[in-house]
This record gives C-alpha cells, sequence and structure tokens, in this order.
C-alpha cells in the first residue's frame, strides 16, 4: 500500500484493515458456488466439509470486523467521515453473513434444490458472487483513492467500477424474480415446510449481492465528500 500523508500523521490507516475485511467476506461468499454444487447432488458430506470452511471465515471477518471498529480513529483524525466507514464496514459483514445462513440452513434441512430450477439457481449464485467481487475490486481502490486525495484517473477507475458493481446487483435483482418464477410454478408438487424455506434462500442470496452493492454504494457515498 502506498504511504499517504493521512497515515504518515496519525499512523496506520484504517484502509487495509477494511481492504481484508472484504477480502475475508468475499473468500466466504466465494465457497458458496461449490457449496451450491454439492448441496444439487445430495453429497451433504462436502456441503458440511464447505459449510465448516464459511463459519470459519465469517468468523474471521467478524473478528476483522470488531479489530476495526475498536481501532478506528475518531473522526478528527480522519479525511473521511468515521460513521460513513463504519455503514461501509457493516454492509461488507453482510456478505459474509448471508452465506453463512444460506449455507447454514441448507446444510441442517439437507435442503436439495429441485432440478427444474437448478440451473437458473445456479446462475443466480454465481452472479452473487460476481457483485461481490466487484465490491472487493473497488474497496481496493481506496488508499489510492485516499493517497490522492479522491479526485485524478483513479476517482475515474472507482467510479467505473461501482457503476458496474450497480449493474451487477440489478442484473441479480432480475435472476432473483425469475428464479420466484420458476418456484412458483413447481412449488405445488413440494413440500410446503421446503418451499418456504427455498424462497428464503433465494432471499438471502439476492441479500448477499445487495450487501455487496451497498458497500459500493457507501464508497460512492465517501468519493461524494
Amino acid at each position: 500500500m502506498v504511504s499517504s500523508p493521512f497515515s504518515n500523521l496519525f499512523g496506520q490507516s484504517p484502509i487495509r484493515p477494511i481492504q481484508t475485511h472484504i477480502g475475508l467476506a468475499h473468500q466466504c461468499a466465494e465457497l458458496l458456488q461449490p457449496f451450491m454444487e454439492a448441496a444439487m447432488v445430495n453429497d451433504w458430506d462436502t456441503a458440511k466439509d464447505l459449510y465448516q470452511q464459511i463459519a470459519k471465515l465469517e468468523h474471521d471477518a467478524d473478528d476483522a470486523k470488531t479489530q476495526l471498529r475498536t481501532n478506528l480513529p475518531s473522526s478528527l483524525m480522519m479525511p473521511v467521515d468515521r460513521g460513513d466507514l463504519l455503514l461501509m464496514i457493516s454492509k461488507q459483514d453482510k456478505i459474509a453473513n448471508c452465506t453463512k445462513d444460506i449455507a447454514g440452513i441448507m446444510v441442517g434441512r439437507k435442503m436439495a434444490i429441485p432440478v427444474e430450477i437448478s440451473e437458473l439457481m445456479r446462475k443466480f449464485v454465481s452472479l452473487a458472487i460476481e457483485t461481490s467481487a466487484q465490491a472487493v475490486k473497488a474497496v481496493n481502490e481506496m488508499d489510492e483513492l485516499l493517497e490522492l486525495g479522491f479526485k485524478g484517473r483513479v476517482l475515474d477507475v472507482v467510479e467505473t467500477l461501482i457503476e458496474e458493481l450497480n449493474r451487477l446487483e440489478h442484473e441479480n435483482d432480475e435472476l432473483q424474480i425469475k428464479v420466484r418464477a420458476q418456484l412458483f410454478e413447481i412449488e405445488e408438487s413440494l413440500s410446503p415446510i421446503n418451499v418456504i424455506f427455498l424462497y428464503k434462500v433465494i432471499e438471502w442470496v439476492g441479500a448477499l449481492a445487495d450487501a455487496a452493492q451497498s458497500a459500493g454504494g457507501k464508497l460512492q457515498l465517501l468519493i461524494a465528500r
């Protein structure tokens, strides 16, 4: 990371820990794809192992979040608003939380994904993870943004990354509607309890992408100020 006037004056910048935190949250989300693949073929031993890896990463992200909140300097010492950074961390944290919730409920109930919706579900999960990856790209530009005073070429780069992040999240919203519609068409053939939890899993996959987009939104707010 480039040594900025901010870090020289006030010690370690909070930017690197924020980048570490979203990196852990995204590693968590990335495991959702192989987890879903295992669930789709009822390989619950593999799914359980992946869930434990997800839970470990979510725990690591929680620890990183606690350290960040404890050590974040007061606003008087910050070139950006402390409250905005805390909100950004909270949104980043939801990426890991949603992933753990999805994997936890599916492992606990050994929830099979109906074959009729499996292909669209696979695309839906993949796009949610891609949205999370795009948020990581944007957040990883923060140190250079800070160094250059939120202006110049890097500002254009970040704004382009956030535009793409918003596009991906919108596309994910559209896929969510399509997955729900496919489930609606077959729900009478399924156990009502399973249907309820399938809708819940679909909601949480959408929430994962929403959280990634919201983290980028908070970064955009920092730039605007």
